[in-house]
């Protein structure tokens, strides 16, 4: 394909793309095909020849479109905010149609500064301390696995120089609790501390939060049998609860026995945007490491998830490498993100974050964030007008309707505001004004009819 035909095929896609989010209201939230249905439906063999673009797209809108999940749709209530803005969406394909090479500043110095530009952008409007530096991961995954490794390194001395944890002559322990996203546990995993090391600390019964108390009891216990505490992952916004855990009170503990501390504040980072919202992360100056994601409540397209460190000459000494392939004679003058996480090659996603920063402006996002608060809190309000008509069933589902309300209006009033305890709920889809409860079996999406929103199953202990 030249660029003449590219032209020619791409105001055919940005046409395809605007009329189908002009029209995702009208479509079903949930994807409507089963398993393997989307598969059936392509080719088993790779074609020899070119097909031209319009069959391409034709098959984009038959066989792709009602296999996708439209987590764009106002009635999406599933997993976390995804809101895919437009905005961003240029910016990712103006870094497809660059085709930069991420690998070190000398291969694309616009796109390692840039995204100094734009961290540090988020950085001021989200008041995390001055000097801190930032990167952008490609999800919160990796950005706890990145903070982890860099624990581990703290708390042994660098043994990846020497023997690793299997020459430590004590097991490092890791805590949070059973409310913090999967992601925690498989990076303990991964990072080589070995998930018996993982404890799952006690929360408060009503918020769900991290009790400092039962961590200090934990601590003390882990240190008196000969275990060495290496970090703890505090949850700003977990993804089953929206639990909160006390990070002002944490961070104390934490530097009694030189731990790591790292904020997990993936899904309500964005909140930090708002001045009124930053008791969320109270005491943030004493941790080590935060991620958030953007590609989740802030709206920009996925994936983009910020890391913010507190000491980056420590992370770029534990992540990295410089074979004579890689060096340059500006390598003490420029950052080189390769150090910063665990790829090498790195896609322009700054340009997602560039592109919507500048074309909606801070203020129309911090806007949208206040809405999306006042609505939870007018869900909030409504609970008490909604009437028991239709048995057990019906309650449940309207009592889910409320918890919505209380978790947001907790949110927008500050700490200490506690959330009932209800452990049989999950949060509500709206049709028709109504609320649906799911089923309490973990994982998965509860089955919707065309028109009638996925509900995201969780389920809470006790």
């Amino acid at each position: 394909m030249g660029p003449e035909e590219f032209r020619a095929a791409g105001h055919e896609l940005i046409d395809w793309i605007a009329d189908y989010r002009a029209r995702i209201p009208r479509l079903p939230v949930q994807a409507q095909v089963g398993p393997g249905e989307v598969a059936g439906k392509l080719p088993g063999r790779a074609p020899e020849e070119g097909e031209p673009f319009e069959q391409v797209l034709a098959d984009l809108e038959r066989i792709v479109v009602p296999g996708v999940t439209q987590v764009q749709h106002p009635r999406y209530f599933g997993w976390f905010p995804a809101n895919a803005s437009l905005s961003s969406v240029l910016g990712d394909l103006a870094a497809g149609g660059l085709g930069a090479l991420g690998i070190t500043w000398q291969s694309a110095p616009a796109l390692t500064e840039v995204e100094e530009v734009v961290v540090e952008w988020l950085r001021e409007l989200t008041a995390l301390p001055a000097s801190w530096r930032g990167v952008i991961q490609d999800t919160a995954s990796s950005a706890c696995l990145v903070a982890l490794l860099a624990a581990r390194e703290r708390a042994t001395g660098y043994s990846e120089v020497r023997g690793g944890l299997q020459a430590e002559n004590a097991p490092l322990t890791v805590y949070t609790t059973e409310h913090a996203h999967s992601s925690v546990a498989k990076a303990v995993a991964l990072a080589g501390f070995g998930r018996d090391n993982l404890r799952l600390i006690d929360v408060n019964p009503v918020t769900y939060a991290l009790r400092p108390e039962a961590l200090a009891a934990a601590l003390e216990a882990d240190v008196a049998a000969g275990r060495r505490p290496a970090a703890v992952v505090v949850n700003v916004g977990t993804t089953g609860t929206t639990a909160v855990d006390p990070l002002a009170q944490i961070v104390p503990l934490a530097q009694r026995y030189g731990m790591w501390v790292h904020v997990d504040a993936a899904m309500a980072g964005s909140a930090l945007l708002l001045p009124e919202m930053r008791w969320l992360v109270d005491g943030v100056e004493g941790a080590d490491s935060l991620n958030w994601n953007p590609h989740k409540w802030l709206g920009t397209l996925g994936d983009c998830s910020l890391l913010y460190v507190a000491d980056p000459a420590h992370l770029i000494r534990v992540m990295s490498t410089n074979p004579s392939y890689l060096q340059s004679a500006v390598d003490g003058e420029v950052t080189q993100y390769k150090d910063w996480g665990i790829p090498l090659g790195r896609r322009f996603r700054a340009l997602k974050l560039w592109f919507q920063l500048r074309l909606d402006g801070a203020e129309a996002i911090r806007a949208r964030l206040r809405r999306d608060l006042d609505r939870g809190a007018q869900a909030r309000a409504r609970r008490g007008r909604i009437r028991h008509r239709r048995g057990a069933g019906r309650r449940r589902a309207e009592r889910a309707h409320a918890r919505l309300g209380e978790l947001a209006q907790r949110v927008r009033r500050g700490p200490g505001h506690p959330v009932p305890a209800r452990r049989d709920l999950v949060g509500p889809g709206l049709d028709r004004g109504r609320a649906h409860a799911a089923p309490r079996r973990r994982g998965a999406v509860e089955p919707a009819a065309a028109g009638r929103p996925p509900v995201t199953r969780a389920a809470w202990p006790g």
